[in-house]
């Protein structure tokens, strides 16, 4: 059981057998912040169904608004922070819904400084730089996504490098610098073999292919995940587009 669900048991207990009913009070904010927890969580577990199977499902928005409703009124900004993340995130890569992903992302990312919650930052980072990506703007997207990995690293979050070093390699590509390009792929590559990160492995090997069809110079975004192939294949497009999710 949830230490936050037991505490609220006994403050129940103490306010009918003890005369204590100021602790209920306190009762309702620990169940609160269990709730939105558990919301928060739900939502990502949808999150990564859609990433599985791109069937969305719209409780997933849901889920992450009732977090932020919470978190809100607990006055919790880390929690705030996390949860305008997620909404920004299933605004951007699941409803392809740019302007309000964007503004709940930048909120995100204002908190996560302020509280100090370094992971979220990283990863409001990383999206904010998959958006300027996908506008064009290739100096901005390099310097979000490289802000984003250099948390990442100092983290010892492995695998979220490596998928960082493969929107760098789109970014790099698309500014023509081929070297930086092939670079940024093998030490991607290495990271995510060694800690054993399969999905990001085959986005790497999906870059390096897309790579190949993609003209110097050009901003159109690159494709992030295992159905690029497939997606051009079905559009007779030689130029893959952008896959975005929150890894």
């Amino acid at each position: 059981m949830d230490e936050r669900v037991r505490l609220a048991g006994e403050l129940y207990e103490r306010a009918i057998f003890n005369g204590e009913a100021g602790g209920l009070t306190k009762a309702h904010r620990e169940l609160d912040a269990a709730e939105a927890e558990l919301v928060l969580a739900r939502g990502k577990v949808l999150h990564g169904r859609f990433l599985d199977n791109r069937a969305a499902d719209p409780r997933e928005l849901k889920l992450f608004e009732r977090a932020l409703a919470l978190y809100n009124a607990l006055g919790d900004e880390r929690g705030k922070a996390e949860a305008l993340f997620w909404i920004g995130c299933c605004h951007q890569v699941v409803r392809d819904d740019i302007k309000p992903a964007v503004s709940a992302l930048n909120v995100s990312r204002a908190l996560a400084e302020k509280s100090g919650d370094d992971l979220t930052l990283a990863y409001a980072l990383r999206h904010l730089g998959i958006a300027a990506h996908t506008a064009g703007d290739l100096d901005e997207a390099r310097a979000l996504l490289e802000q984003s990995t250099a948390i990442r690293r100092a983290l010892g979050f492995t695998a979220g490098v490596a998928a960082n070093l493969v929107g760098l390699m789109y970014v790099a590509r698309a500014q023509g610098r081929l070297d930086d390009a092939h670079s940024l792929a093998d030490e991607a590559a290495n990271l995510a073999g060694a800690v054993g990160a399969t999905t990001v492995l085959g986005q790497v090997s999906e870059a390096r292919w897309a790579l190949k069809l993609t003209s110097p110079g050009s901003a159109t975004p690159g494709g992030w995940g295992a159905r690029l192939r497939e997606w051009c294949r079905r559009r007779g497009l030689g130029r893959p587009r952008f896959r975005r999710g929150a890894g």
